[in-house]
């Protein structure tokens, strides 16, 4: 049997066309697309067991969004974000595939026997596809190859303290070390690229309650400095590719540039929030807008902005990292002592929409679509099944409505913990349906499916 789906809208490629998409309820692969809006007594579907057709003009459809940096920190500190929760929210913005960082879960993802731990918390609880990325840490190199073999699809790594404990920083000598037990195998080494340069920061502020306090805690060069020991690295064994995730600054921009052009492996994402927010507009004492890097300046989003369209940045995605209020500190307001991280799965399509129409030129839908879904299928290595509308892909479908707009409540999101920065915002653009593999896992109307029916994704990287 199969579904049909039409609309005056689909992206198809790097266009959005009048298209059907028919894919199968078996397998939940698309089966074939025809650019023009086929009615149901069309001859053409006639060759198909079509169970269900729905034309949804003037609504867009979508590929289902990629969002390749998530926490989800179960088990262990289920308390701040869950499968159940985090797939759910991430379902409501048309993501049909996250995958799930190694910390803040207890234990992280750093050993095969953790990895299985982890594989056991998450079944039955899934609303999207997720797959796994394996942590680095200075202990565990010999712990690699096996995790590469069990399916993750790479590792992540901090050059700073993490905040947690059982997640320790590495050196630059852990990298080049990682890289040499990898080189034989597909896969991808991350990092938070943030570490102390070698002149200490002289922190003239005082008052923990001031966003600027915390910003000039955190200056640029803690990520200059981080990324200059990731090209030194990349430069040395230009086999094992690196990616630099959440990407704050502006000022690695050129240093980005200069390696790929020299054809080092190295690649960067940047956030929803650094797309988004500015310094200058977070208030004090609003600790829910504290992550690591800080968001920085109108004119560095501005910038953000032009190297994600230049191509040097190249995926977009939500970081999502949550925790309990308690832990935001929002009655004390002090910035150096909350936890840092922001709530924003399944948020980033509307922000992206609404933020890319202030630009001139406008972002199009062709371009956000290209950053969250197409390129962080590739980097996660699933760009043969995910992050397109295409024959033989599966069938992971956003309906998106342009026209639609609404305001971000914290008490209507689907986290667990209830608490995101975007509180209050109007948005322009809404997913009114979310379909992973040709199931619906969520609609506008009736909310989530009773059931989870998203997957674990263990397959080998394709690259």
């Amino acid at each position: 049997m199969s579904r049909v789906i039409a609309s005056d809208h689909v992206l198809i490629g790097s266009e959005i066309v009048p298209a059907t998409v028919i894919f199968s309820v078996e397998s939940g692969k698309i089966l074939n697309i025809y650019k023009e809006v086929l009615s149901l007594d069309s001859p053409v579907l006639s060759r198909y067991d079509v169970a269900e057709f729905r034309d949804v003009s003037p609504l867009h459809v979508l590929p289902g969004l990629v969002d390749a940096h998530v926490h989800l920190n179960e088990p262990g500190r289920t308390e701040w974000e869950g499968f159940a929760t985090g797939t759910k929210a991430a379902a409501a913005g048309g993501v049909t595939t996250v995958v799930d960082m190694p910390l803040n879960a207890i234990p992280p993802t750093t050993t095969l026997e953790n990895f299985h731990i982890k594989l056991e918390a998450a079944k039955g609880q899934t609303w999207v596809d997720v797959g796994f990325w394996g942590g680095l840490v200075p202990d565990n190199l010999e712990d690699l190859v096996p995790l590469i073999q069990a399916g993750v699809r790479g590792f992540k790594s901090f050059l700073i303290e993490s905040g947690v404990d059982e997640f320790p920083a590495i050196s630059l000598a852990h990298i080049s070390a990682a890289m040499e037990k990898v080189a034989d195998y597909k896969t991808l080494l991350m990092f938070h690229a943030e570490m102390e340069p070698a002149e200490p920061v002289a922190a003239n502020a005082t008052d923990p309650t001031l966003y600027s306090t915390f910003l000039e805690s955190r200056p640029d060069s803690f990520e200059t400095t981080a990324i200059a020991g990731i090209i030194g690295c990349a430069a040395k064994n230009p086999t094992v590719p690196l990616h630099i995730v959440h990407l704050a600054t502006h000022e690695a921009v050129p240093m980005i540039v200069r390696a790929q052009q020299q054809g080092l492996k190295v690649s960067a994402e940047t956030c929803f929030h650094y797309l988004s927010l500015s310094a200058e507009t977070i208030p004090n004492c609003s600790t829910h807008f504290k992550c690591c890097p800080p968001i920085r300046t109108e004119g560095n989003k501005q910038l953000l902005w032009k190297a994600l369209r230049d191509g040097v940045i190249q995926t977009v995605v939500s970081d999502h990292s949550p925790c309990t209020p308690e832990l935001k500190g929002l009655e004390r307001g002090d910035f150096m002592e909350a936890w840092g991280g922001i709530a924003s799965v399944g948020l980033g399509l509307p922000i992206m929409y609404t933020e890319g129409l202030k630009l001139s030129p406008p972002v199009s839908l062709v371009e956000i679509l290209r950053w969250t879904s197409t390129n962080t299928a590739k980097q996660v290595g699933l760009g043969h099944r995910k992050g397109q509308i295409s024959v033989g892909y599966d069938a992971d479908l956003a309906i998106f409505d342009p026209a639609a707009s609404h305001k971000v409540e914290n008490a209507r999101t689907f986290f667990k913990n209830k608490l995101t920065a975007y509180d209050g915002l109007d948005l322009q653009g809404r997913v009114t349906e979310t379909i992973v593999r040709g199931n619906t896992v969520f609609t506008l109307a009736d909310g989530h499916s009773k059931t989870a029916l998203g997957g674990l994704i263990l397959e080998p990287r394709v690259d």
